[in-house]
This record gives C-alpha cells, structure tokens and sequence, in this order.
C-alpha cells in the first residue's frame, strides 16, 4: 500500500467534520490488472429527493522541490484516476484536495487558474490548522 499524503486523516476528518461520511481509505480502482487505489470516498445524503452525493477524494500536500512537478504529477494521477472510474462505471466525482496554501501558491496564478477555468479538475480546500473545509471548486 502505498504511503499516505501528510494531509490525509486532516482531510478525512475535514469531510466528516462537514457532514460526509467516508466510505472507503483508500478507495479501491481496478482496470485490467492493475489496481490503483485513490485515498478516500465519501458520500452524504443531499435531501430525499436528490439523494446521496458520492465523491472519491486524492490528497495532496505538494511539498516537493517545486510546485510544478508536484502540479504535473498530481494531475497526471487526477486524470488517470476520473478516466479509471468513468471505465468502471463510478458515479462518483472525483476531487483534489489541497490545503488553503497551496490552493493559493498554485490554483489562484495563471497555471492553475487555466486548469479550473477549463474545468479540467474539481478541488477540495481545506484549512490544515483548523482540520475544515474552506472551499469547494467548482461549488
């Protein structure tokens, strides 16, 4: 099993603390015969008519020597991931995380800004210190 992101249980709990229940850690991906694994599932009830919400969630910390090759190789894995899930049928949507930090370092500058813009990923922001979510992207 792979080692998990510095981030992870602050994630999870950041999830739950929001009213989502974690389902899976890790949640398990197969296609052919690899098997990959994102770090979470959650899901929660969106009222009765709309029903349950289910989402995969990769953590990342991007602590690397540059924020780069820490982008490059995180959505290398985002994507890999959606096009795994879309083959096996998951209705699940798929989002990064990453802390408020990083969000603003990365996704708030031109080079992140083009991957929202073109809503190529989905991101969870959350605050490490008081373990919450401070954002959803898109909402």
């Amino acid at each position: 099993m792979p080692a998990r992101d510095i981030y992870h249980d602050t994630v999870k709990f950041s999830l739950q603390k929001d009213g989502w229940t974690v389902t899976h850690d890790p949640f398990p991906l197969q296609i052919g015969k690899k098997r990959l694994s994102v770090d979470l599932g959650a899901e929660r009830l969106i009222s009765a008519e709309k029903g349950i919400q289910k989402i995969v969630v990769e953590v990342k910390s991007f602590v690397g020597q540059s924020d780069v090759k820490d982008l490059e190789q995180a959505l290398g894995q985002y994507i890999l991931y959606r096009q795994i899930l879309n083959e096996m049928g998951i209705e699940r949507s798929l989002y990064l995380a990453v802390s408020r930090p990083t969000f603003i370092s990365v996704f708030t500058i031109e080079l992140g800004q083009v991957l929202l813009k073109n809503q190529i990923i989905k991101l969870i922001v959350f605050d490490d210190e008081r373990e919450e979510i401070v954002q959803w992207i898109p909402n």
